[in-house]
């Protein structure tokens, strides 16, 4: 009787082994997905070769966002041009600081520091400030509605009312009383530097500023610069001077006794 006990013990002990062994595991957890700030981050935008170049050593010009605005205005790589640093460390404010792409406000800056900061010595002074009539302006050209979106629509010109010197005096561009010389010399420089240049006579619009941009026209085009240089118009006496007389009336009577006697 004992013995067949035990022989029951065992054979229960290795069915219950061979139970344990056809339990099926539980399934593996899934792994977790990576959270957010597990994810590696994005690679960030790597500045533009005229953000290089466009230094503290030359401007005081923060990047901005990109502009993206209906109606086509759309700029990339902008910038906010507060200030040029000239080359003896001197800064001529932008007023008020004028939004413009990257590239417009490094050929801004390269002109007045190369150009305009030397011709105004002209004037026995020095440059202090430069009066930014227009910059970023999401408008058609002359602001025309309807008319074809303006070079302001993309950032990419800036129209300039006046200067300030250091003496405190204001130097409009277009006004024909400042020295000819000096004019006829900013509008050269304007001119091989920029794409289009526009001034007093160029289309009735530009009368009483400057306008200068960095238009993009097909090969072979060439720039276009029309800025009239005037000199003062002439007043009092001196007006009278040179107005013409009329044209004496003919003499009919003696033109009739003429063709009687023939």
């Amino acid at each position: 009787m004992r013995r067949g006990a035990i022989i029951i013990v065992l054979l229960l002990t290795a069915a219950g082994s061979a139970a344990a062994e056809t339990i099926p595991l539980p399934r593996p957890r899934p792994a977790q997905a990576a959270s957010p700030a597990a994810a590696e981050p994005a690679a960030e935008t790597q500045p533009s070769v005229c953000r290089l170049q466009l230094t503290e050593k030359l401007a005081i010009a923060p990047s901005l966002p990109p502009i993206d605005l209906p109606g086509g205005c759309i700029a990339p790589d902008v910038v906010r041009l507060e200030a040029i640093v000239l080359k003896d460390g001197s800064h001529v404010a932008v007023t008020p600081p004028a939004t413009l792409r990257c590239t417009m406000a490094e050929a801004i800056v390269n002109w007045v520091r190369d150009d305009v900061a030397t011709s105004v010595r002209q004037l026995g002074s020095s440059l202090r400030v430069i009066n930014n009539a227009a910059s970023f302006d999401c408008r058609g050209m002359n602001n025309i509605p309807g008319a074809k979106l303006s070079e302001h629509g993309h950032a990419n010109a800036l129209d300039i009312g006046a200067l300030r010197l250091t003496n405190g005096e204001t130097v409009r561009l277009t006004d024909p009383h400042v020295a000819r010389d000096f004019r006829e010399e900013v509008k050269r420089t304007a001119c091989a530097r920029f794409s289009t240049v526009l001034g007093p006579g160029s289309d009735g619009y530009h009368e009483e500023h400057i306008h200068l941009d960095l238009m993009e026209r097909a090969p072979g085009r060439f720039r276009f610069c029309h800025w009239d240089v005037r000199d003062p118009e002439p007043d009092g006496e001196a007006a009278a001077e040179i107005v013409p007389l009329p044209r004496p009336r003919p003499n009919f009577e003696r033109a009739h006794a003429a063709v009687r006697g023939r």
